[in-house]
């Protein structure tokens, strides 16, 4: 053993042993035919105890096997004989780089440490979560969970940002009452994320009577959506290619629509009020239909004079004006922080109930949206356009 590899698996066993490795990656194959691409290592706390966990990454699957430390030690060693020529370790304290070149020369580089520490384990903090991992086939069909019904290291943030979105529409959700089956449109499904979620709960978690259509534009997610379905008995959940605008659904209840780009998500909350829909929900994604009219000849022109101000006014000044249209339509509006700013800059959602007990002040709403729209020189909302107002 040479010495930079003598010391590269020193640090690898100490690391270890102290419960400081946050991951080792194996890459840089030496058989570029071969269909395995990479190795992650990462240490999991099982019932017998802790554990390294290597996941396989193949070009089309993922393969999770455990293996105590002087097993995954010797099999580290043996993938650097012959399958690859660089490794990586990344720890609570530094990073090790170990490269092998093909004229057999061996590099080791340390640096300063670039992710976070971990000071738990995944399987030491137990949550309890609207959405389980335990043998839910949806999630290890996208690739959140293993084969051990694991969440995946890479995917722990999508988990939790799906969590995230079941426990904010829990409580609209039990705020309605159907009295026959409850049909859900989810405009713009892309992967089913969250499509999958939602069915799930409302199915398993509030045994409710759900029809779901998924509508994505890209015939691929189509049908590998509606793979995942059927291999996960979601017997109701269908999805359908098509748009938002022109997708022709019998009944919406429920319209969902996540990250629709700029007027796809008026779209979206026209389809829901025309539908008569009791409850709306939209993530927006980006917002240049009103940020291009923006005609600021008072005061608050230099508050968009500057590129990123006037970009952030025109959001601001979008989602308000959605909000106050669809009051004036019957909706109670809520607007929030979907996802945190860390995952996303567009993280804001939009949420409308259909109040069916008493009537809005119309005339009010219509005064409001026309004083904002004055103030900053806006002819006018492309959701009005819609609605004809």
């Amino acid at each position: 053993m040479n010495l930079q590899e003598q010391i590269f698996f020193e640090k690898l066993n100490s690391f270890i042993n102290t419960k400081t490795l946050i991951k080792l990656t194996l890459t840089a194959k030496r058989d570029k035919t071969s269909d395995l691409k990479s190795i992650i290592v990462t240490l999991v706390n099982l019932k017998k105890g802790f554990s390294l966990s290597f996941v396989y990454r193949h070009n089309t699957k993922d393969i999770t096997k455990n293996y105590n430390f002087e097993e995954g030690l010797d099999l580290v060693k043996k993938a650097l004989e012959s399958d690859f020529y660089s490794a990586d370790i990344y720890s609570n304290t530094e990073n090790i780089n170990y490269t092998i070149t093909p004229n057999g020369k061996y590099h080791l580089k340390t640096n300063e440490p670039t992710l976070q520490p971990i000071t738990t384990f995944f399987h030491d903090r137990v949550k309890d979560r609207l959405i389980s991992a335990e043998k839910n086939v949806y999630l290890r069909e996208l690739g959140i969970t293993n084969a051990n019904w694991e969440i995946r290291r890479e995917m722990s943030d999508k988990f939790k940002q799906i969590n995230k979105y079941i426990e904010l529409l829990e409580p609209y959700l039990n705020e309605l009452s159907f009295s026959d089956q409850i049909h859900v449109a989810d405009m713009g499904a892309g992967k089913g994320y969250l499509t999958f979620a939602l069915y799930d709960f409302l199915t398993n978690n509030q045994k409710k009577n759900v029809k779901m259509t998924g509508v994505e534009y890209r015939d691929e997610l189509v049908t590998t959506c509606n793979s995942i379905a059927r291999k996960s008995n979601f017997d109701n959940l269908n999805f359908i290619q098509g748009t938002i605008e022109k997708t022709a659904l019998d009944r919406i209840d429920i319209l969902i629509a996540l990250h629709a780009c700029d007027t796809a998500t008026d779209e979206a909350i026209y389809r829901g009020i025309k539908a008569d829909a009791s409850l709306i929900v939209c993530a927006p994604c980006c917002h240049k239909q009103i940020r291009k009219q923006f005609n600021v000849t008072n005061e608050l022109h230099n508050v968009v004079k500057f590129g990123i101000l006037k970009e952030r006014q025109a959001e601001i000044i979008t989602d308000s004006l959605r909000a106050l249209i669809m009051e004036a339509h019957g909706y109670q509006t809520n607007v929030f922080e979907f996802i945190s700013t860390e995952h996303t800059p567009k993280n804001v959602m939009i949420v409308g109930r259909k109040i069916r007990e008493r009537n809005p002040d119309r005339q009010r709403l219509f005064d409001s949206i026309a004083a904002i729209k004055q103030l900053f020189g806006i002819e006018k909302h492309y959701l009005e356009t819609l609605l004809e107002i």
